[in-house]
């Protein structure tokens, strides 16, 4: 336990190989289950947290200091937290920052989300990289009373993502306008009041500051369901298609938005960009193929390579599937890679402006090197309507 105490463990999170982790609960009580990977971000506990990607996923913190900033609602992705947990180092500190509104313990208890500390993360992270990103089940109890082995059954039960359509589970219920921009000093969210792109976005988890960046790039944004069809997205006259972040496995989302996409790109010469799933989801439509990766990618730190200018961006990650670079058809070219595995990390179509990122260039939490990605969509349009 943390500090050298011998009190009682609160917490236990159980793999699905039979190793047991006992520490200090926080957040809400009770037990659940999940894929369990971890983030090396420095900041943005909060974002990743709520970020609609970690759907069906726990989240070890690799940095140990998680909780000291607080939360605040400004900083939410979505409006709850959609990751199932958090596994972290030293138990959650008071907040330290002046933008800090509630403490985070706080926070996961009303938002019921459950968290352990006291952790050696470093150990479970070497854990996750040699053997994959395991099923595990966290439970938290005052008391302290752990049935080891239903824990560890109930790790083993985990279905796991391979076949999961989450998109669905995580996306807007209906239809809705967004012209808020990306946060500035000293004005916070600011409208945008004059958008020159009307954007249609489909939503397979999309994060709040995915939209604001498409606001700041001058788009006037529409947001449809994950479920919209090709006549839902084209009846609103758009000048260009955004397919958002999310969750899951997208050959099982491709089912319902392949089909939409390959119908927009065969009957339209809209540009199109699309963002991690909406990346997968735009090569799936284009012919491609995508794996599960072993432990995937999730940080703020993961360098990427601009294939066509040769530059090295600073990215922020989080991706468990990743497109096959080497089922990229005729007329697809790979725009950019990762430094760390060589994994496909951007493709464009040859002779059309469409085009997408496994990486966030929207930087929440993470580098801004990226954010040049929008400024190319709202370029495109602006030329097709040239």
């Amino acid at each position: 336990m943390p500090n050298g105490t011998a009190q009682k463990p609160t917490a236990c999170l159980a793999l699905a190989d039979g190793t047991l982790f006992y520490g200090k609960g926080f957040g809400a009580t009770g037990q659940t289950t999940a894929e369990l990977c971890f983030n090396t971000a420095m900041t943005g506990y909060q974002e990743i947290m709520t970020d609609p990607s970690y759907a069906g996923q726990i989240v070890t913190f690799t940095f140990p200091h998680i909780g000291n900033t607080g939360v605040n609602e400004e900083d939410d992705e979505t409006a709850d937290p959609v990751s199932a947990g958090m596994v972290v180092k030293w138990d959650p500190t008071e907040p330290s920052n002046w933008r800090a509104t509630e403490e985070l313990t706080a926070w996961l208890t009303k938002k019921g989300r459950i968290g352990i500390g006291g952790i050696d993360t470093r150990r479970l992270t070497r854990a996750i990289r040699q053997q994959g990103a395991p099923h595990v089940a966290l439970a938290h109890d005052p008391e302290g009373n752990f049935d080891a082995e239903a824990l560890v059954a109930a790790a083993r039960g985990f279905k796991g993502l391979v076949g999961l359509d989450l998109a669905k589970d995580v996306t807007c219920a209906q239809s809705y306008k967004w012209n808020e921009m990306r946060w500035a000093w000293p004005d916070g969210y600011q409208p945008n009041t004059a958008p020159k792109h009307k954007v249609v976005a489909v939503d397979y988890g999309a994060k709040r500051n995915i939209l604001r960046c498409l606001a700041s790039a001058g788009c006037d944004v529409i947001v449809l369901p994950a479920t919209a069809t090709a006549e839902d997205v084209l009846s609103h006259n758009p000048d260009g298609v955004f397919l958002s972040n999310g969750p899951g496995d997208p050959a099982a989302t491709g089912e319902y938005a392949v089909p939409m996409i390959k119908q927009v790109l065969d009957t339209t010469d809209l540009p199109v960009f699309g963002i991690c799933l909406g990346h997968q989801m735009l090569a799936l439509a284009l012919g491609a193929k995508t794996v599960k990766m072993n432990h995937g990618h999730h940080g703020a730190n993961h360098p990427v390579k601009d294939k066509d200018t040769g530059k090295v961006e600073i990215t922020s990650m989080n991706h468990g599937f990743t497109v096959d670079s080497q089922t990229l058809p005729e007329g697809v070219v790979e725009t950019h890679i990762s430094l760390f595995d060589g994994s496909n990390c951007g493709i464009r179509m040859a002779d059309r402006p469409v085009f997408s990122v496994q990486h966030h260039p929207e930087a929440s939490p993470g580098p801004q090197d990226s954010f040049y990605l929008f400024e190319r969509f709202a370029d495109a349009m602006e030329a097709r309507k040239a």
